[in-house]
């Protein structure tokens, strides 16, 4: 019971984070003042954070840990990943086309990282296409 209500709120975790993401790129690629809203730089931390500490409480109660387990450690370089193509993206001071390819880009990682997390595998849903 313990176990499947902290997969939940990591999943939720997971789709708010997303749907913050998505919401936060929309408003950049538009030069949305809503982008400066206190609420839009601080929930997503908050999300954030909620996600990180379920991922590493269901790591730990599961024993996976990236390094022992490939496809945990591609979910981690992905998240990397996501992470600074997510702060190019939404950080000002770059080109448009920048933030806006940085966006694109950290959209497509992130189904990366939902892929391979899903399947178990380290190459995701190609894991039939690779092999």
């Amino acid at each position: 019971m313990y176990h499947l209500a902290l997969k939940h709120l990591h999943v939720t975790a997971v789709a708010l984070s997303f749907a913050l993401f998505a919401l936060r790129g929309a408003w950049m690629i538009v030069d949305s003042p809503r982008l400066a809203a206190r609420w839009a730089r601080i929930l997503p931390h908050v999300v954030d954070t909620v996600l990180l500490l379920s991922a590493l409480v269901l790591a730990a109660t599961l024993g996976q840990w990236p390094f022992a387990q490939a496809w945990l450690t591609v979910k981690v370089v992905l998240l990397c990943a996501y992470i600074a193509l997510g702060m190019v993206a939404l950080r000002p001071g770059r080109p448009k086309r920048v933030r806006v390819a940085a966006f694109l880009l950290a959209l497509v990682v992130f189904l990366a990282i939902v892929s391979v997390a899903r399947t178990h595998d380290p190459w995701g849903a190609l894991a039939d296409f690779v092999r």
